[in-house]
């Protein structure tokens, strides 16, 4: 079966389709630690995730973050960190696998961005012919709704999962993902398509761990877990001991991978107004909510993915340069 409801599909059966699902992510994955996380979660879980492509998406958002000077600079170092990522994990990397999303945040709820990303996307959702492609988004979503302003129609062919945002229940819905490109998010909640929401505040941020959790458990474990172990010690700059972090993005790839550690509210989906506050709009499309996460269970399931990786022999490596050019 598949991780999402049912309801979320009136009329048809697609909800049925087996694991693994065919997806994609769409990452900002040098803004913080985290996306990296999700990324090699995300390909040691393989079984539940056939992961096609992978989107640099951009950020910038100078008032909370420092790791990037404009949405392009931002997207650039995340296509970066993707080839890091990959090359410490000695993944095979086939041709078209890491792609350049947008290098700007769309300027209104109309106009497309076009990128490598959104065109691929585009190209993808047409050729399925049965089920759906899963859209993982751990990012501002301009990537993907630049895609469904190109084609419409493609959310008949894709379903997504998008971490961004804050609970409905919150003052505003004001957090990085959402608050870098609200038209991005508006295009997408408005466009029909089947969609996961995991929220920030009090869900995915309770996906915590601390340096001496990462010690024990992913530094050692190969090349990959000595390099999550650096980054995310080089994150903490307090060097305050009891610091923990929330790995947020493993949250989206978990929906599909340990699906029994999420608990789901399907809800018609809210307005998103333009100072970012939810609206009731109890006709609206249905969508689902991500309301809690079984954090010990994900990270135990993590942990083991690890550890059965470092232990099994590497694939066949192949150039990153040449298969990503």
């Amino acid at each position: 079966m598949s991780f999402l409801p049912d309801a979320l599909f009136p009329g048809n059966t697609l909800a049925d389709a087996t694991p693994p699902v065919r997806a994609v992510l769409d990452t900002d994955t040098y803004n913080e630690i985290d996306d990296q996380f999700a990324l090699v979660y995300a390909l040691l879980a393989p079984e539940r995730i056939a992961l096609e492509a992978v989107y640099a998406a951009p950020f910038y958002c100078p008032e909370l973050n420092d790791r990037s000077s404009s949405p392009a600079d931002g997207m650039e170092k995340s296509y970066d960190e993707i080839l890091r990522v990959l090359r410490h994990l000695e993944f095979p990397v086939p041709p078209g696998f890491v792609l350049r999303g947008s290098a700007r945040y769309l300027s209104n709820r109309s106009t497309p961005v076009p990128s490598d990303a959104a065109r691929d996307l585009v190209r993808r959702a047409r050729a399925v012919k049965d089920g759906r492609l899963f859209v993982f988004a751990i990012a501002a979503i301009t990537n993907i709704a630049s895609a469904l302003l190109l084609d419409p129609s493609i959310a008949e062919k894709i379903a997504v999962v998008w971490l961004g945002g804050n609970p409905y229940e919150w003052p505003d819905g004001a957090e990085f993902n959402l608050r870098e490109d609200v038209a991005a998010a508006q295009v997408v909640f408005a466009s029909g398509v089947p969609l996961v929401h995991v929220p920030c505040k009090n869900v995915a941020e309770h996906l915590r761990t601390t340096e001496p959790e990462m010690t024990a458990r992913v530094k050692g474990r190969g090349a990959i877990g000595d390099y999550l172990h650096r980054i995310f010690v080089e994150y903490n700059r307090s060097g305050d001991p009891a610091w923990s972090k929330p790995v947020w993005d493993i949250a989206a790839v978990a929906a599909a991978i340990t699906p029994d550690a999420l608990t789901l509210k399907v809800r018609p989906r809210p307005t998103l107004t333009d100072d970012m506050r939810w609206l009731p709009a109890p006709e609206a499309p249905l969508h689902a909510v991500v309301t809690e996460h079984n954090r010990d269970l994900i990270f135990r399931h993590f942990f083991a993915r690890l550890e059965t990786r470092a232990a099994s022999p590497a694939p066949k490596k192949r150039s990153l340069a040449k298969a990503c050019a």
